[in-house]
């Protein structure tokens, strides 16, 4: 191995787990962790990649089995729980990303794809470029996939629309949005490394003077105040949803639209009353075994 060759960190775990593990991975290693989510086995795995050179790796052996623990004491199931740390040339990262990675086509409106990918764009469709490894949100996640699919479809042409991004991780969701005309165009993290990122990915897709990123927790917005936003997209986990929804609802302007995502499809329930009992009906969900999304309004 040669400097810039890296380890490569994984776990493989269950949907309901990937958050918080990929957040403890991220604690661990002082680097971004990404999730892939295997549909035919239902399984997901959250890396991260961190320098072989550093003291990162041993850290990562010694704490990643408590970690674990940890976070099956709160109650999630982190099975299948497999723990997989291996040296990688610089070259074989780069390649490893491109066997997972697709374009993705959103609807005739957008075309999500990493740097590598030669796709061309269809007529008036618009390009996203995204590389997974640096931040949550790729497009490949079903969570995911659901905001991109509505935000093309509430895309009201020639219609002035703002929108705000509450949890942006990578971005792509309020990168998407100024692609498609929304305006203004703001997102939230309470990660600052989320929003560096985020910030560094608007401005490879030069959009970074049409999109306002802001480090900010959502338990921190105001109640009072006026109703900013014509579609609102919350992608987090469904007890910030329930917790926090005065607030998320705050940012709508009356007959706004709220797309909510993130959430396990036990919950979903728990979520849709809490959110029609303060006054908006749901609209249209999608799902798989694993996680549900809806649109209220």
């Amino acid at each position: 191995m040669k400097k810039g060759d890296l380890c490569h960190v994984s776990i493989t775990t269950s949907p309901e787990a990937e958050e918080a593990v990929a957040a403890f991975l991220e604690r661990v290693s002082g680097e971004g962790a990404s999730i892939y989510f295997d549909h035919e086995t239902g399984v997901s795995t959250v890396s991260v990649f961190i320098p072989i050179a550093g003291a990162a790796v041993a850290m990562a052996r010694e704490f990643i089995p408590d970690g674990l623990r940890a976070i099956a004491s709160c109650g999630l199931d982190i099975q299948p729980a497999r723990i997989r740390i291996r040296p990688v040339k610089e070259s074989e990262w780069r390649e490893s990303w491109k066997k997972h990675f697709k374009p993705i086509q959103v609807g005739s409106q957008l075309l999500i794809r990493p740097s590598w990918s030669k796709r061309k764009a269809r007529a008036n469709q618009k390009v996203v470029v995204l590389d997974p490894g640096l931040s949550f949100g790729t497009g490949q996640h079903p969570t995911t996939a659901f905001c991109l699919e509505q935000l093309g479809a509430l895309r009201r042409k020639g219609v002035p629309q703002g929108f705000l991004d509450i949890g942006t991780g990578s971005g792509i969701l309020a990168i998407a949005a100024a692609k498609l005309g929304y305006g203004p165009v703001h997102a939230l993290d309470s990660d600052a490394d989320a929003v560096r990122v985020a910030e560094r990915n608007a401005l490879r897709n030069r959009v970074a003077d049409r999109v306002r990123f802001s480090r900010k927790d959502l338990a921190h917005l105001p109640l009072a105040g006026r109703h900013d936003y014509d579609v609102v997209c919350a992608n987090l986990v469904d007890l910030l949803l329930i917790e926090q929804h005065r607030r998320i609802i705050k940012c709508l302007r009356p007959g706004g639209s709220l797309v909510l995502a993130g959430i396990l499809v036990k919950q979903f329930e728990s979520v849709q009353t809490v959110y029609e009992n303060a006054g908006l009906k749901l609209q249209c969900a999608k799902g798989n075994s694993e996680w549900r999304s809806g649109l209220f309004q």
